[in-house]
């Protein structure tokens, strides 16, 4: 199993903490969250981790971790940064790709390495407490995730109309299952360059619609439901809040940071 980790963006809301570093370097709970990231991987046996990296690249730390630069991360987004990393993408070897804005319990990452399918999403489906305490109106922030027999993912990353549409939240946690990655690379290199994906041209279309395409290509795309465990950190306010629950002994209900 291989781990590619996103980490290319510049992230504008959460400044100012990342004036100076990449979004994966700002601390939480006292720990930069890539770091948090790469030991949990390497605790559940994924030694071969991957970085792409871009706005402030020279400040990321990540010891014995191959680091890629995506040299278009001011004109680009998230699937043409993780396709810098094509080489590291081994037809036969799992492949697994994560955001480098999130953190996770050891148990998540369990449940996407355990999952079956050809493409297996990390969802929470209690994201609803975590999203309360990040915003008034939870809904307004989500992105639709439809399954049907049981866990077999029909669409995701659309505007929901109602809290039914989020079954559960892609958390930005994915597996490839090694003999479908060298048809995963395909998939992307025959895309149409001129088309538009959700209203964003090729090489700014969001993850989820590059993941919609492979679902309406008919790949076999499963979810690993999890409750909670995890903690996306976008803006800055959202990084404040975290750090006060932390202080007060309450972030543990919805994610464990070791």
């Amino acid at each position: 199993m291989k781990a590619i980790i996103l980490a290319a963006g510049q992230g504008t809301r959460l400044r100012p903490y990342t004036e100076d570093k990449p979004k994966c370097m700002v601390l939480l709970a006292g720990r930069p969250m890539l770091h948090r990231q790469i030991d949990v991987l390497r605790r559940n046996g994924v030694e071969d981790i991957s970085l792409v990296g871009g706005y402030r690249a020279e400040c990321l730390e990540a010891p014995d971790v191959a680091v890629i630069t995506n040299p278009r991360f001011d004109q680009t987004n998230m699937v043409a940064t993780l396709f810098c990393a094509a080489d590291q993408m081994t037809p036969g070897n799992g492949l697994l790709i994560s955001y480098g804005d999130i953190v996770f319990e050891d148990r998540v990452l369990q449940a996407v390495l355990e999952g079956e399918g050809e493409i297996v999403l990390g969802a929470d489906r209690e994201w609803r407490r975590l999203w309360e305490t990040r915003m008034d109106d939870p809904l307004s922030d989500a992105e639709t995730f439809k399954m049907r027999d049981g866990n077999r993912v029909t669409e995701l990353g659309k505007e929901p109309t109602s809290y039914d549409d989020a079954q559960a939240q892609y958390m930005g946690l994915i597996k490839i299952r090694g003999d479908r990655v060298k048809d995963f690379v395909t998939a992307y290199q025959g895309m149409d360059r001129n088309a538009e994906y959700d209203g964003k041209d090729f090489d700014n279309m969001y993850m989820t619609s590059f993941i919609q395409h492979l679902i309406d290509a008919g790949w076999d795309t499963r979810a690993a439901l999890v409750e909670n465990g995890w903690l996306e950190v976008d803006t800055a306010s959202e990084l404040e809040v975290y750090e006060e629950m932390q202080a007060d002994g309450k972030l543990e209900a919805f994610c464990r940071l070791d």
